[in-house]
């Protein structure tokens, strides 16, 4: 017989440290879980985890031959510039695009064993930092590569960054793999709004150059929009850390307002947000034997 979820409180309010618990409860599962993940992205695959070191890197070969290239993207060391916002997107995308269908993919698992079904994207999510990892050492291997004289970096800027952005990323996994399982067109509508969401996020382009043009044309307000998206403000974080400054002579093109203390405040309202989506999962689960 299955037992009760300790996380399916009858309250929203209550169950969140009930939740957690659970989870540090179960996690040698959690662990076999992301070992499957991983296994499974790569599964006959010949290169199998190389594509890891292979995928950003021909993405970095593109965007810089094109934009960097054809475009003329006036930026000194461009491919540095633009893999420091991919690495952060990346890893942002890969916790959506497989947590959206991680619940409905484990349907058979789902309705014969009790766990705790937040550990099925939160395995999404563990897999995803493996791949980030491997990712950061084509970031590193691009500034030794290209070389050059680099002016600003603030590394201390890279894990605040990635703690605003880990609570982020997990809490909308968690509210996309629940919902996805009464509504299967989320899947689709997740990749429509991430297209929508990369190019409002300043990873191919100078955020100073967008918020100069908008104080220029008398839309503050827009800019003030622009810079309440969370990963735009992840990704100006990993660009200071690793890239710093630039000044094209009449623009300043990378950010220069106070990221950190915008990432504390995104850190803290990401941690809201995760409250909010695993009490959402939480009072969806009890449907989903029946909707799968």
């Amino acid at each position: 017989m299955e037992r009760v979820n300790a996380g399916a409180d009858t309250s929203f309010w209550r169950g969140f440290g009930r939740a957690v618990g659970e989870v540090y409860e179960y996690r040698e599962l959690l662990l076999n879980l992301v070992r499957k993940e991983l296994k499974t992205r790569y599964k006959d695959s010949f290169l199998g985890f190389l594509w890891s070191l292979l995928r950003p890197m021909f993405l970095l070969a593109v965007y810089y031959i094109a934009i960097g290239k054809f475009l003329g993207v006036p930026f000194p060391l461009f491919p540095i510039f633009l893999f420091c916002g991919l690495v952060a997107w990346t890893l942002f995308t890969d916790v959506l695009g497989g947590c959206t269908g991680t619940v409905v993919s484990n349907a058979g698992l789902v309705k014969k064993v009790y766990f705790p079904r937040e550990l099925l994207p939160l395995s999404v999510v563990g897999a995803a930092l493996v791949n980030f990892a491997m990712q950061l050492l084509v970031l590193v291997a691009a500034v030794l590569v290209f070389g050059g004289e680099l002016h600003g970096q603030q590394p201390w800027l890279l894990p605040l960054a990635l703690l605003a952005l880990l609570p982020f990323m997990t809490a909308c996994g968690l509210f996309l793999a629940a919902a996805n399982v009464s509504f299967r067109d989320v899947g689709h509508l997740i990749e429509i709004v991430l297209l929508l969401w990369f190019w409002t996020t300043p990873i191919v382009y100078g955020v100073g150059g967008v918020l100069n043009r908008m104080h220029n044309a008398g839309l503050d307000w827009m800019a003030k929009l622009y810079l309440a998206n969370p990963m735009a403000n992840v990704v100006i974080g990993f660009q200071q850390a690793v890239y710093g400054d630039y000044n094209d002579g009449t623009t300043q093109q990378t950010f220069q307002g106070p990221i950190a203390l915008r990432l504390v405040v995104l850190t803290a309202g990401s941690l809201v947000l995760l409250w909010l989506a695993q009490r959402f999962f939480s009072r969806a689960q009890g449907n989903f034997a029946q909707e799968l």
